[in-house]
């Protein structure tokens, strides 16, 4: 398995994968794997673009409630292994390991139904770790539903480990969330 940058020669498994239920956000779910397959039919190119923001040049990203929030640094790989198997998405504030109370974690992992259970993520995580370290980062923090035992398992094969339980805000669905730490 490998991550590849979103480019056109993979971006037809890619919606194809939404079109077979997989989502990249896991908050919006469904919601969001409707609205991606209409930014691609409408222009792939810009869908493209979207993804890679390393400079955080996009717009405010909206709130639930109407207000936005500052956009982070971030982008987004898929994990590609004879075809689509997921996404990853990291963001960070630059010259920090800190994150503002709006970002759950740096990382945020899902892998398609039918490629789940076979280590996906687990290395797709351990590949942006060099991507961290190189932006200077100290360390990494992933969040989690109590749960979800396969995202713990995700984290601490990664060298992470709990840092405490946190109340997750509305925006990100309320209730009890973990917070993880990879050391870099």
């Amino acid at each position: 398995m490998k991550l590849v940058v979103p480019a056109l020669e993979y971006l037809d498994a890619y919606a194809d994968a939404l079109s077979r239920g997989f989502w990249s956000d896991n908050l919006r779910r469904e919601a969001s794997a409707r609205e991606e397959l209409a930014k691609i039919a409408a222009d792939p190119a810009a869908f493209l673009a979207s993804l890679d923001d390393p400079d955080a040049k996009g717009p405010p990203i909206p709130t639930k409630d109407g207000g936005t929030v500052r956009r982070l640094p971030g982008f987004r790989r898929w994990m590609w292994d004879d075809g689509f198997c997921g996404s990853v998405n990291f963001r960070w504030q630059p010259g920090t390991s800190e994150l503002p109370a709006y970002v759950l974690g740096h990382l945020g992992y899902t892998v398609v139904p039918w490629k789940q259970r076979r280590g996906y993520a687990t290395r797709a995580v351990a590949l942006m770790l060099p991507e961290a370290r190189k932006l200077g980062l100290t360390c990494l923090d992933l969040t989690t539903d109590p749960d979800n035992i396969p995202s713990q398992k995700v984290i601490t094969a990664n060298g992470g480990h709990l840092v405490g339980t946190f109340e997750k805000s509305a925006a990100h669905g309320g209730g009890e969330g973990l917070l993880f730490r990879i050391p870099l």
